[in-house]
């Protein structure tokens, strides 16, 4: 079959408009984006309202504590996981494409990261009254030293530690995601 000058230039008016569409998000990624957005915005929230529960006990609310653990843990673990799963091509997106590559450490780092939270809510349900010195760390207390995003390797552990201590080692979680995983 013979192709017309027309033809020849439809063909390749799709094929530019295909290279083109390429370098568009979809309306889906840009969702994926906007969620997880959302979701790590919903977690420094909550971290923040823990921070100044313990900046200040007297303002503690085991309620409210909970509650920002709560929204940390359903955050994390798998759900910020799968916000990752598959690379997203928007220019929202400040997450490298190393998530990709480094999928078990990255879903490690999550898993931790609800770990912390799950003993935060614990220690707020232990204390429903005024935040006990149990809660906080000892003046000159160590962390566990060692690289940042120390792992905690199991849960009797975790929930024998202070929970201001479990709340130092989730910030240093984040920030060993972000330094990691996220581009400036």
């Amino acid at each position: 079959m013979k192709q017309t000058a027309y033809m020849k230039k439809a063909g390749l008016l799709s094929i530019v408009g295909a290279v083109l569409m390429a370098g568009v998000p979809s309306p889906a990624a840009e969702d994926l984006v906007s969620r997880r957005q959302a979701d790590m915005k919903a977690m420094a929230a909550a971290a923040k309202t823990i921070s100044g529960m313990f900046k200040d006990p007297a303002s503690y609310k085991a309620a409210e504590f909970r509650w920002a653990a709560d929204t940390i843990r359903d955050k994390s673990g798998a759900v910020l996981s799968g916000h990752f799963a598959s690379e997203t091509a928007s220019p929202q997106s400040k997450a490298k494409p190393n998530i990709l590559e480094e999928r078990e450490r990255f879903a490690r780092i999550a898993n931790d990261l609800r770990d912390y939270a799950v003993a935060l809510d614990a220690a707020a349900q232990n204390n429903p009254g005024s935040m006990p010195a149990s809660m906080r760390m000892k003046p000159g207390e160590t962390m566990g030293g060692g690289p940042l995003g120390t792992h905690v390797p199991n849960e009797q552990e975790l929930s024998a530690m202070p929970a201001e201590h479990a709340f130092h080692l989730m910030l240093q979680t984040c920030t060993t995601c972000h330094v990691r995983f996220r581009m400036e």
